[in-house]
C-alpha cells in the first residue's frame, strides 16, 4: 500500500476515534442533555465525548465543535439544523412548599404572594424568555411585584431552589421533566407560556459523516417533543 494512502487512512481513523465535541447551554446540559448522553453512552460503548458548556453563539471551526445544542437557530446560518422543543414555562414548586402554603392547593396561583416567587434573571442575551409578568398576563391574573421574592441568575439554580422548597418558580418543562415525573416538583397551573425560540441541534454539513454524530442527533430528536407541539403562549 502506498505510504500516502496509509497516511490518509491513519488520519481518517484518528479523526473517527476522537471524542465527539459537543457544545451546549449550561442549564440544558445539566437538566436535559446529561441523562440522554448517559443513555446513548450505555448503548454505544465506543462513544466518547467532550462536553463544553458555553452560551450562544459559538464558532464551530475555531473551537472544533461537532454538535451544538443551542437556543434560537437564527444564530447559525448556513449550518445543518434540527429543531428540538419550543419549550414552555409553568409555575412549579415542591410538595413541601405546597404543604406549607396550605391555601395554594385550593386557590392555586391566585393565592400566590410576591414573596413566594423565584425570579430567573435571564440577562440580555436571552431577552425572549418569558418572565412572571408574561405568565400572569397569560393566566389573566394580577401581576405581583417583582421587588420581593428571590432573584436568581441561572435557570438550573432556580429549579434546584424550587425543588428544595424555597418558593414558586417559573420553570421550563423541558428541564423539569424528570422532577415533575418523579414528584419532586408540582405544576400549580396548566397555563403555559412558550419561549421565544425553539432549541436546536446544529452541526456543520461537512461533519455529517462523523462517527456517532447522526446517531446522537437521532437519539436527541427522538427524546424531544417536536417544536410544532408548542404553540405560542
Amino acid at each position: 500500500m502506498p505510504s500516502s494512502r496509509r497516511t490518509t487512512e491513519r488520519h481518517t481513523t484518528l479523526r473517527s476515534n476522537r471524542p465527539l465535541v459537543i457544545s451546549c447551554i449550561g442549564s440544558i446540559a445539566e437538566k436535559w442533555l446529561a441523562p440522554r448522553l448517559v443513555a446513548y453512552s450505555q448503548a454505544w460503548s465506543d462513544f466518547h465525548f467532550d462536553l463544553r458548556i458555553e452560551p450562544d453563539p459559538v464558532h464551530f471551526t475555531e473551537n472544533a465543535i461537532d454538535l451544538r445544542i443551542g437556543y434560537d437557530p437564527s444564530h447559525y446560518p448556513g449550518m445543518a439544523i434540527v429543531l428540538l422543543e419550543r419549550d414552555v414555562v409553568l409555575p412549579m414548586c415542591s410538595p413541601a412548599y405546597l404543604e406549607r402554603r396550605g391555601d395554594l392547593p385550593d386557590h392555586g396561583m391566585a393565592a400566590a404572594r410576591p414573596e413566594d416567587l423565584l425570579h430567573t434573571s435571564w440577562g440580555p442575551q436571552y431577552g425572549s424568555l418569558p418572565t412572571w409578568p408574561h405568565w400572569f398576563a397569560a393566566a389573566q391574573l394580577p401581576a405581583l411585584s417583582p421587588t420581593k421574592g428571590f432573584q436568581i441568575g441561572n435557570s438550573g439554580a432556580t429549579l434546584d431552589l424550587a425543588k428544595h422548597g424555597l418558593g414558586i418558580a417559573l420553570l421550563q418543562r423541558m428541564m423539569a421533566e424528570t422532577d415533575l415525573a418523579e414528584g419532586r416538583l408540582i405544576a400549580l397551573s396548566d397555563v403555559a407560556v412558550s419561549l421565544g425560540h425553539p432549541y436546536c441541534l446544529v452541526h456543520a454539513p461537512a461533519h455529517a459523516g462523523k462517527r456517532h454524530l447522526s446517531g446522537l442527533v437521532a437519539h436527541l430528536r427522538a427524546t424531544s417533543r417536536p417544536a410544532e407541539q408548542h404553540p405560542a403562549g
